[in-house]
């Protein structure tokens, strides 16, 4: 009951109300995050940004199912997205996972870089922050752009589970990617 209590807390806030609630949450470790964990947009910062998130997360032809994490080591993991497409679960959107200080608050967060291979999330500069809400029940903060105050914009996500065991590794790696500021600021100070 926890689980589901904790998930409509976050249903029920707006962005800068999830934001403040983010600051106060722990990052789970690389080992926790191992499986497929359902997911879905919460509150979005404006209206461009609720269109757009609904538009492709919302799809009703290719709906946003999960994201879905494996540890590879101590320090860094994998992952993906599912989407459901003509019927059939489709892997989309390959990451690296490490725990890299927020640019929000420069605390720790499990950070999703889209970069690390070669997709569309990996060109608009995607990354996501996680941080652990309850046992479950996970807050993500989503940014994407091609500027410093582009990749600010928020866009907070829910995951919980997991629901299910990770399917596989998909996705090209980039030759010679190392995360820079452009993925990993850091807190507002230290943003280029």
């Amino acid at each position: 009951m926890q689980t589901d209590h904790a998930a409509a807390e976050l249903l029920g806030l707006d962005t800068t109300g999830l934001l403040a609630f983010f600051a106060t949450l722990p990052a789970p470790s690389i080992e926790e995050m191992d499986g497929e964990y359902a997911a879905r947009l919460l509150a979005q910062p404006n209206l461009l940004a609720s269109v757009t998130g609904r538009g492709t997360v919302s799809n009703p032809l290719a709906p946003w199912l999960c994201k879905a994490f494996r540890p590879v080591d101590g320090q860094t993991g994998r992952g993906y997205n599912t989407f459901r497409q003509f019927g059939r679960v489709r892997q989309r959107y390959a990451m690296h996972t490490l725990i890299a200080p927020s640019r929000y608050d420069g605390r720790p967060a499990y950070t999703l870089v889209y970069r690390a291979y070669t997709s569309m999330c990996g060109a608009i500069n995607m990354v996501d922050e996680v941080r652990r809400a309850a046992p479950g029940v996970y807050l993500g903060i989503g940014t994407w752009g091609f500027t410093t105050r582009q990749r600010r914009v928020p866009l907070p996500f829910l995951l919980t589970g997991p629901v299910g065991a990770y399917r596989g590794d998909i996705g090209t790696a980039r030759r010679g990617f190392t995360p820079g500021p452009r993925e990993l600021p850091g807190p507002k100070k230290a943003a280029q």
